[in-house]
């Protein structure tokens, strides 16, 4: 799919990506999802099929916070406090830390409702809103909310699918 050029668009890629990805990730055994076989977010690193749902919580915590705070006018320290756009992997790491207590089956409910959140955001938001003007520097609402749902999620889906692949040879 195309990158999302309106409201419509970016739903679609949402629900459409998260529909995929949800269905890979709900066939994985609970028993399989803390060993940390798949390639890290940071260089080096190895991550497992739960961190990699901790790095999509966390990431749309982000989202939701990002947009709770804008709405309130309150300054935002994107992408994070504490965190600069180079350290985005030591990002990924406090994601993993923050939810490595979680089972699985909480970590996939806390993503799902996450998601919806997310899209009763972009559906109550105009168009105009979303992509005729710039929300953070030079970007809009509508490709910040892209960069961190549906783009992530297509990424997951594809290391998750080859990470299968490798389980069931």
């Amino acid at each position: 799919m195309a990158v999302p050029k309106n409201k419509e668009e970016l739903i679609k890629a949402i629900e459409d990506s998260y529909a995929k990805l949800k269905q890979d990730l709900d066939t994985i055994p609970a028993e399989l999802t803390k060993m940390k076989e798949l390639e890290g977010h940071a260089k080096g690193t190895e991550m497992s099929v739960s961190d990699l749902v901790a790095y999509l919580i966390g990431w749309a915590e982000l989202v939701l916070k990002w947009h709770r705070k804008k709405e309130n006018k309150e300054i935002v320290d994107f992408p994070e406090t504490g965190y600069k756009w180079n350290q985005l992997g030591k990002l990924a790491q406090k994601f993993y830390k923050d939810y490595e207590t979680f089972a699985y089956s909480e970590l996939l409910e806390k993503l799902e409702k996450h998601v919806n959140e997310i899209l009763e955001i972009v559906k109550e938001t105009a168009n105009k809103e979303l992509y005729e003007q710039p929300w953070y520097e030079k970007y809009t609402k509508g490709k910040m909310i892209q960069f961190n749902t549906s783009s992530p999620y297509k990424n997951a889906r594809a290391r998750v699918r080859k990470w299968k692949k490798i389980k069931s040879n």
